[in-house]
């Protein structure tokens, strides 16, 4: 009977008190459309970029943004091709998690691997448990650094603990330490021939969504580990010989360095208090460029005429004023001045 083994130290409750506090403001703040999308387009980017990243995919930022925009993209078809396939596992979570499912089945987890390894792997090791030993190495150094159970082993091993994911309710642990306590079974069982590292992260993200932190969709875990993923591994084997402790301190930190920092942006473009002020739960509908005014207002203090060019190259000034109109008309921002060194600020 699997039965995780790790204690609640300061550390993990002082990040769940984190991740709650950042989560009720960015459940409640209220958000025009434009931004929300925005979020959600960008936590898509980011997780599909650092999700494979991480795996060693070679391919930037960028280049994956243009490979989820549908252009063309110089790189391995392998690499272009994880890219492709990470977008649409987290658009089959996303589906899932709408759909509320009640369980994390056998064959959930194996058409995410299906879907994850989609033209990488040979079609009879996509969703199939493996038939061999593997061992773990180092990449850099070569050296064996785990030795997951023998593969008759996996069956039984996976069976035991998605009975464990679909008996423990929220009440019984938090939905956190539940999505880090499955992200690292998953990955210390080793399933799959390839790719259980990134089945490990979406069934995490998983958890999350179904457990009430689904936070908008505007979360990427994928970067935070991407950011240092030396540390990542090494957390990860920390755990390997039974105590999760220090691996939940270390994903709990992760959860909440993510969520702080969506808060954050979200009180920056927002400016929640003021704007929650002036129009309570109603949302203001901004286009692309007025985000933009806003923005930079926010960052540098004031927008005059002349930045207008620098701004937006493709737009006439006539165009950014009427915007600037509707901004002053909402009581967003306000002139100050009169000539054509006029400024202007946040309200």
């Amino acid at each position: 009977m699997f039965t995780p083994k790790y204690n609640i130290t300061n550390k993990i409750l002082s990040n769940i008190g984190r991740i709650e506090a950042a989560a009720e403001v960015i459940r409640h703040s209220p958000l025009l459309p434009l931004w929300e999308k925005q979020f959600k387009d960008d936590a898509v980017v980011r997780a599909v970029h650092h999700g494979t990243h991480i795996e060693g995919n070679p391919l930037k930022k960028d280049e994956a943004k243009e490979i989820l925009m549908g252009k063309e993209v110089i790189g391995r078809p392998r690499d272009i091709q994880e890219i492709i396939n990470y977008r649409q596992v987290i658009e089959f979570i996303d589906e899932e998690a709408k759909k509320k499912i009640e369980k994390i089945t056998e064959p959930l987890i194996k058409k995410l691997h299906r879907i994850i390894v989609n033209k990488i792997l040979a079609p009879e090791q996509m969703g199939e448990y493996r038939t061999k030993p593997v061992v773990v190495r180092n990449s850099q150094t070569g050296e064996v650094t785990f030795r997951p159970p023998p593969p008759i082993e996996v069956p039984y091993l996976m069976r035991d603990f998605l009975y464990w994911i679909n008996q423990t309710s929220n009440d019984q642990i938090h939905p956190v330490l539940k999505a880090g306590i499955a992200h690292h079974e998953l990955v210390r069982i080793h399933p799959f021939i390839d790719g259980n590292g990134r089945v490990a992260r979406v069934l995490a993200t998983l958890i999350l969504f179904l457990g009430g932190y689904d936070i908008r969709r505007f979360f990427s875990l994928e970067e935070y580990y991407d950011r240092d993923a030396a540390s990542y591994y090494k957390n990860l084997q920390k755990a390997s010989a039974g105590d999760l402790t220090a691996w939940l301190e270390y994903f709990s930190y992760g959860a909440a360095y993510e969520f702080e920092k969506i808060k954050e942006k979200i009180l920056k473009l927002s400016r929640d208090v003021k704007l929650k002020q002036k129009i309570g739960n109603q949302p203001i509908f901004l286009n692309e460029r007025q985000v933009k005014i806003v923005e930079y207002i926010q960052e540098v203090g004031y927008l005059q005429n002349k930045a207008f060019s620098i701004l937006f190259p493709d737009y006439s000034e006539d165009t950014v004023l009427r915007d600037i109109q509707e901004l002053i008309k909402n009581n967003i921002i306000k002139k100050i001045g009169s000539t054509k060194a006029a400024r202007y600020v946040m309200v």
